[in-house]
């Protein structure tokens, strides 16, 4: 049985939910600014404080503030919380995890002038961690896997589809994924983070909003922030039995739309991890239509995305194949300027798309 908390909220109050931080301390600050978060709220925090980004320890730092001064702040465990676990464990595999990523374990190290290269073993590693951080490690092994109230369940990544959703296997609840293809049977929503919800749309227009899907009793609200390059970071926003959301993303570059940009309806969706592997259609002149081979749809992708590798053809990354309807006057967001004919924008409403140049 996982760790769940059973909590009662008291009736009108506002609700705030965001989950994957990924140590966007920065990001963090500027989405709690955009909700205008009071202490009164009650504030819950789905999982993934850690990696990913630049500061990891900050961001723990700071979320353990905030569940100081209310006592409406709710922080559930996520897979990113606990990769200590694999130095503890004696996983060699943590040692090239720890090279070639962003890591709090790297950000620990730091802290005292240590580099991985420096520590003989992971057992050597193993015991730095514990003599220089069981603080912080003994509080994050400790946060819950889930919470539950009288209207939704929150947990990280999901549940196992049983009558006693509690049963659940802690590694279902902290690593699962596609659970919005899923079902349960725990009769009330589960809100979860964990995989970003653009690889749920593959053929919808691009974005990464949150997805509320009140048949299937699943809202996922994973936006993407540190693993995409257009990803964000949402705020789910419960009140009154309404559920609404806004976002922040790390876009900095705008142009204000001279004239209108019709869109091609028959141009909608994204290429997304990891159903990257392609069949040619149709070569054009700035996009190719192409067969998604693991999903079997086709998709109009831009040329700069399309490679060759290994004798197969792929898109090199994520990326939208919508065609974002624009008007005159209208405020996007630039994502990518660098190829010909066409830029992709995000607008106001986080859809994300081609338009002409």
């Amino acid at each position: 049985m996982i760790d769940m908390k059973r909590i009662s909220l008291e009736p009108g109050k506002r609700v705030i939910v965001i989950s994957d931080i990924h140590a966007n301390l920065q990001l963090f600050k500027k989405l709690l600014d955009r909700v205008n978060y009071q202490l009164d709220d009650y504030l819950f925090i789905n999982g993934d404080l850690c990696e990913k980004g630049d500061n990891s320890l900050e961001v723990v730092e700071f979320v353990r503030s905030l569940q100081k001064s209310s006592s409406n702040v709710f922080i559930v465990k996520g897979n990113c919380d606990v990769v200590h676990r694999y130095v503890f464990q004696e996983s060699e595999g943590i040692i090239p995890y720890m090279k070639s990523r962003k890591s709090i374990l790297n950000e620990m190290l730091a802290k005292n002038n240590k580099r991985v290269e420096e520590f003989n073993s992971v057992k050597h590693l193993s015991t730095y961690y514990k003599a220089h951080f069981q603080d912080i490690i003994d509080w994050l092994e400790a946060l819950p896997v889930a919470y539950e109230t009288d209207d939704f369940i929150i947990i990280h990544a999901g549940i196992d589809p049983k009558t006693d959703w509690k049963q659940t296997d802690e590694k279902i609840a902290l690593y699962t994924s596609f659970f919005l293809d899923k079902s349960h049977q725990a009769g009330k929503p589960v809100i979860v983070g964990h995989w970003p919800v653009i690889n749920y749309r593959a053929t919808d227009v691009s974005s990464h909003n949150p997805l509320v899907d009140l048949e299937k009793n699943i809202i996922a609200i994973d936006g993407g922030n540190q693993l995409k390059q257009d990803g964000q970071l949402n705020a789910l926003i419960i009140q009154d039995g309404t559920y609404s959301y806004t976002f922040v993303d790390s876009l900095n570059h705008y142009i204000i739309i001279e004239h209108d940009h019709m869109a091609d309806l028959n141009r909608t969706g994204t290429v997304t991890y990891p159903n990257y592997e392609l069949k040619i259609m149709k070569r054009g002149a700035f996009f190719t239509r192409c067969q998604n081979v693991l999903l079997g749809t086709e998709q109009w992708i831009k040329n700069e995305y399309i490679i060759e590798k290994n004798d197969s053809i792929l898109c090199k990354t994520d990326v939208s194949t919508t065609f974002l309807p624009v008007k005159r006057g209208e405020k996007v967001w630039v994502v990518d300027d660098t190829c010909e004919g066409y830029i992709l924008v995000k607008n106001e409403n986080g859809e994300i798309g081609w338009i002409e140049r």
